[in-house]
């Protein structure tokens, strides 16, 4: 009888990706890269280990997001104190800060566990396309 192994985190093989978001949709885009950082694309996948690979995702500072969405999405933080919550529309928190978007994007289609935090720490996003990580396969999502 066969019986099932798995693998200790020092047995898995890390991988590095290059993704360019210049012109993809924010939402495919997202789909994409969470799917590699919970190892779904592996054939050793288990959704009780963290098998992400390594995504550098440059060019956020131009994805595209349709005019509704920049529109009508609402980021809110709450400070903790009465009345301490405030509200930014996507277009705003965009022209600042285009890699939260992304980022946060991907954060919520990630499984909500312990790991979450975990396959996170393999995403680095960067606005424009200079990155310090060179000798990385680059891939078309």
């Amino acid at each position: 009888m066969f019986k099932t192994r798995f693998l200790s985190n020092s047995e898995i093989k890390r991988n590095w990706y290059i993704i360019d978001a210049k012109g993809k949709n924010l939402g495919k885009l997202s789909t994409e890269i969470s799917k590699i950082l919970m190892g779904k694309h592996k054939s050793e996948y288990s959704s009780n280990n963290v098998f992400s690979d390594h995504v550098v995702v440059i060019n956020t500072k131009y994805l595209n997001i349709t005019d509704k969405k920049k529109q009508e999405k609402v980021y809110y933080t709450h400070s903790g104190y009465p009345g301490g919550l405030t509200s930014k529309k996507l277009d705003k928190v965009f022209e600042n800060n285009p890699e939260f978007v992304l980022k946060s994007s991907i954060f919520g289609m990630l499984p909500k566990n312990k790991l979450r935090d975990k396959m996170i720490k393999y995403l680095h996003v960067y606005p424009e396309d200079n990155h310090e990580y060179t000798n990385v396969k680059f891939i078309n999502v």
